[in-house]
């Protein structure tokens, strides 16, 4: 039954379509990343260390797959495979930027309660 209610929601409520999009412990980091500039798979995997290459391509794929980002390949050798947001991708801009406002905020918020 659950299968089913993830069927229905998806793509009707916006909430759970943002999340289920968003799925994956990197994807708002990927998204980040990608917001600043085109990377190729190493250079991804050399900012989120300790990233593994599994867990990389799977959300790459994942985020390719919902039309957040897109990847070129290089007809040369060895290949070359370079990510960057979509159109789509481009739009999640002004979330990361609110997130990351809200993130900073959090964090002030418990340095307080720390003191």
């Amino acid at each position: 039954m659950k299968n089913e209610t993830e069927k229905d929601l998806f793509g009707i409520c916006p909430y759970f379509t943002s999340q289920k999009v968003l799925s994956g412990k990197w994807a708002l980091l990927i998204l980040h990343h990608l917001a600043e500039q085109t990377l190729r798979f190493k250079e991804l995997e050399r900012e989120l260390a300790p990233i593994t290459q599994a867990t990389l391509t799977k959300q790459l794929r994942n985020l390719e797959e919902h039309g957040l980002i897109t990847r070129t390949v290089y007809n040369t050798i060895p290949p070359k495979v370079e990510y960057s947001l979509s159109e789509l991708g481009g739009q999640f801009k002004p979330v990361l930027d609110s997130l990351e406002k809200w993130g900073d905020l959090y964090i002030a918020h418990m340095e307080k309660k720390d003191v």
